[in-house]
């Protein structure tokens, strides 16, 4: 159910460079840092096979209009572009010793913000930091999936993840206002959440 006969896809990249005092890698990330989120702007090109199947079963067409914002269209939320943050993590990268940046993309938090952080230490992500978009919750109720699925599945419209140390954090969202504080690095492994 991907492509109609005819249709086709295009896709595209990008490759770039860097000097190497200037690659962040996670090899600085530590304990006690602190862990800034920077707002999705949608899906992100991730998890629309599960979209489409929750907005069938609900009972919608892509040129409904939705429920938290008649204005639009499900098919107008669904081809959001993805934001680019390479403007905004070089503005952080300029303010900041940036420890670790990694995007959320398919696989979510538990498989994406892991690979910046190193052995024996844990990313705790604080729920209550940001409000979910409300399409990411309507996708929830109406296919009823659990929140773990969801954090694993989507970006929950945090579509990208910064760590810095605790004393650079005020400068980081004094040069990007739309920067949150997400959560910390604590000693452990994985992705742990509280609310």
């Amino acid at each position: 159910g991907f492509y109609s006969p005819g249709e086709y896809d295009l896709g595209g990249f990008a490759v770039g460079s860097v000097k190497k005092d200037r690659v962040v890698d996670g090899s600085k990330v530590k304990a006690g840092d602190v862990v800034l989120g920077l707002k999705s702007s949608g899906f992100h090109s991730n998890g629309f096979s599960l979209v489409r199947k929750v907005i069938e079963v609900s009972g919608n067409t892509l040129e409904d209009a939705t429920p938290w914002d008649p204005s639009k269209t499900f098919g107008e939320v669904l081809i959001e572009p993805t934001k680019i943050y390479v403007l905004t993590a070089l503005k952080l990268m300029d303010v900041a010793d940036v420890h670790g940046c990694v995007h959320i993309t398919g696989g979510g938090f538990p498989e994406n913000i892991p690979r910046v952080v190193p052995d024996g230490c844990a990313t705790m992500v604080d729920k209550s930091s940001w409000e979910v978009p409300e399409v990411f919750r309507w996708v929830q109720e109406k296919g009823k999936i659990a929140e773990a699925e969801m954090f694993r599945t989507f970006n929950m419209g945090v579509g990208m993840v910064v760590v810095v140390e605790p004393s650079e954090v005020d400068k980081c969202i004094e040069a990007v206002p739309e920067a949150f504080v997400l959560g910390e690095i604590v000693e452990g492994s994985g992705v742990q959440y509280k609310n």
